[in-house]
């Protein structure tokens, strides 16, 4: 791995963390807030790649599992591994790596619309489908009550989805994966 890649990765960990200082929406009908980190997640995918986006994302899991308090609300260390959270949280590594595999493969065709769908699949519904089911069952409630639930972050995500893609085509120049592309 580039020094250049080890930078960006421990860039967007960083931004996922920064991220966290916005401070969190609770729902109140659901153990599990509306934040912003999640956008970070995105961007990493569909501009750093799968390789560098998923290291960012996994680096920034180790710094919450040694209790540095990065996730939103000012959260860390091992007990948010099991809190009704932490479906959403192990998901991030799988959607960062799915958004940055299906990135790079459409790279050379992309468009904001097609990465805003990318994001929405990998970002916003795979998320969902893995948070929801183990926030269910840490809380003792129905998988469908879990899903349901989950429908309310559908808004700010799909947000967040837009966002991210707008940010990558903007940066899609300077972005690792165009490089690996050129380098090719």
């Amino acid at each position: 791995m580039k020094t250049k890649e080890l930078v960006l990765a421990a860039l967007f960990a960083a931004l996922i963390g920064v991220l966290g200082l916005i401070p969190p929406i609770p729902l109140g009908f659901i153990p599990v807030p509306v934040t912003a980190q999640t956008l970070g997640v995105m961007l990493a995918g569909c501009f750093l790649g799968r390789k560098t986006g998923t290291i960012s994302v996994l680096l920034f899991m180790v710094l919450i599992l040694i209790g540095l308090p990065l996730l939103s609300g000012g959260r860390g260390g091992p007990a948010v591994f099991v809190s009704p959270t932490a479906g959403y949280l192990l998901s991030w590594p799988l959607a960062v790596f799915c958004i940055g595999y299906v990135t790079e493969k459409m790279w050379s065709k992309l468009a904001v619309w097609k990465l805003i769908i990318i994001n929405f699949v990998f970002g916003v519904v795979l998320i969902s489908l893995i948070g929801a089911p183990v926030m269910a069952l840490i809380t003792n409630t129905s998988v469908w009550a879990g899903l349901v639930g989950a429908t309310a972050f559908l808004p700010g995500d799909c947000i967040k989805a837009v966002i991210a893609a707008i940010i990558a085509m903007q940066l899609k120049a300077i972005s690792p994966i165009e490089e690996k592309v050129n380098n090719s």
